[in-house]
């Protein structure tokens, strides 16, 4: 069944937890070509499979295939492929699956390969709320004593339906590279694919219809059950942050589960959904004049009074697509409610995606401040 692929205009095919897309036809009308996560949620290579029907047959054995485009003759594919701290490289691969692959391109230099990079774990975390499992990448140095007590992170991603649990070269490079900074200091860091992210299914991606940040919520919690009963993290010690839908996030879980995170960093957050994209937003929660409740169970704004613990906002002043807006309605609620714990930092140059360096720095210095002042080791 082909269905609109909420990330762009594209279609994508989803069939039952794996996901299809970016499908091309052969120029002789025989095979159909496409990137998919078939054989493994968190891996994506080429497929191809006839016109007519068959079964998918794999082309390429990257594991992180991110785009291609095929030949006009049929005969090869031009590959972008990447991994998990290999940013996007070129290759060329034979288009029926028996010839060998030539690389193209090694855009990294020698002083990159020769940090040490902490590769994520990829783990299934039980869910206390439905029969299965909920993916994620869990980040601890290779020294980690499970028996001691340790503070961690959960890292939430943005977009609601982004895939981020995956071996690909992630769209959050940047929070990777913090994340290892955080793991020299004693921190373990987790990284969710809660209900809504794409690459699961359909009823993966549709659980938050009428609720945005519940069903979520209920992720992010068991992901903390994880880290406490499995890998010896202090439950008084976790954090959370991320930015616009992960900001969203961790407004949500500070305000909603007050007590189970002793601090959060809310990045460019949505507060009210009746002042986001209607397009993006009415898919979900329909229209606010005729479903106004879901509009008000969805909206961190509604649940401030609950806020107990500290909570930084970081957000760009001329942000086009979370506007200011919606974090200075927060803040203003917050002193209504005489909070006393929360703190905002406006960045006057940026907008939704940051592109001053001393903004990026500026944000990571003060969440590496909150994280290390809440439940860092003093």
């Amino acid at each position: 069944m082909y269905t609109k692929s909420p990330d762009s205009k594209a279609l994508a095919l989803t069939q039952g937890k794996f996901e299809i897309s970016h499908a091309q036809l052969s120029g002789d009308g025989r095979w159909f070509y496409m990137r998919s996560n078939a054989e493994n949620t968190r891996s994506y290579d080429v497929y191809r499979v006839g016109a007519t029907g068959g079964k998918l047959e794999r082309l390429t054995q990257y594991r992180g295939a991110d785009v291609f485009a095929l030949s006009h003759d049929g005969s090869r594919l031009l590959v972008t492929h990447s991994s998990s701290y290999v940013p996007a490289q070129l290759a060329v691969v034979s288009a029926d699956g028996g010839g060998t692959s030539r690389e193209l391109t090694d855009t990294r230099s020698a002083e990159y390969k020769a940090m040490n990079w902490v590769a994520p774990q990829f783990v299934e975390v039980p869910s206390t709320h439905f029969k299965g499992a909920i993916a994620a990448k869990f980040y601890k140095p290779a020294d980690y004593d499970a028996s001691k007590k340790h503070p961690a992170v959960l890292f939430v991603h943005g977009a609601g339906y982004t895939q981020n649990v995956h071996s690909s070269w992630p769209y959050y490079f940047r929070e990777q590279m913090f994340h290892n900074l955080l793991l020299q200091h004693g921190y373990v860091v987790l990284d969710m694919d809660y209900r809504a992210s794409e690459g699961y299914g359909r009823e993966w991606r549709t659980a938050i219809y009428r609720q945005m940040g519940h069903p979520e919520l209920e992720d992010l919690l068991d992901g903390k059950k994880w880290l406490v009963d499995t890998q010896g993290v202090d439950p008084k010690r976790i954090g959370i942050y991320g930015g616009s839908y992960g900001g969203f996030m961790t407004l949500m879980a500070l305000f909603r589960a007050p007590g189970e995170f002793a601090a959060g960093a809310a990045l460019r957050p949505v507060t009210d959904w009746m002042q986001y994209n209607h397009e993006y937003t009415s898919d979900i929660l329909n229209e606010p004049q005729v479903d106004a409740i879901a509009y008000k169970r969805s909206s961190p704004i509604e649940f401030a009074d609950g806020l107990k613990d500290a909570l930084l906002i970081c957000h760009g002043v001329i942000d086009d697509n979370v506007l200011f807006e919606d974090s200075m309605r927060l803040y203003e609620r917050l002193i209504e409610l005489h909070k006393d714990n929360f703190t905002i930092s406006p960045y006057a140059l940026d907008r939704h995606g940051f592109t001053n360096a001393d903004s990026w720095l500026d944000e990571y210095k003060r969440i590496y401040k909150l994280f290390a002042q809440t439940i860092g080791d003093h």
